[in-house]
């Protein structure tokens, strides 16, 4: 049982980690400091997408607009860590 409480809070981590870096990489391309002409960068950022975009129109759809900001991955993050203090508090320590 233990094992898969740390699979699960790894998977957890690669999430976050994922949706860290896609928030980062969508703010260079906000401010122009990447080119998305590139095709690695290109490659990078539409793994990207697929990978958090699914999760985050949930998100959205429950969530008023925010004047433009959208503070879906925020809260994203904040149920991620939620869900990897769960599994610290019952399943122990990692």
């Amino acid at each position: 049982m233990q094992s898969l409480l740390i699979l699960i809070h790894s998977l957890l981590t690669l999430c976050l980690w994922v949706l860290v870096i896609a928030v980062i990489m969508s703010w260079l391309t906000a401010f122009n400091m990447i080119n998305t002409q590139n095709r690695f960068i290109y490659l990078v950022m539409d793994f990207l997408y697929r990978a958090t975009e699914p999760v985050l129109k949930r998100i959205r759809r429950w969530i008023p607009s925010m004047g433009g900001i959208d503070i879906s991955p925020l809260l994203l993050i904040l149920l991620i860590v939620f869900l990897q203090n769960l599994l610290r508090e019952y399943g122990g320590r990692f």
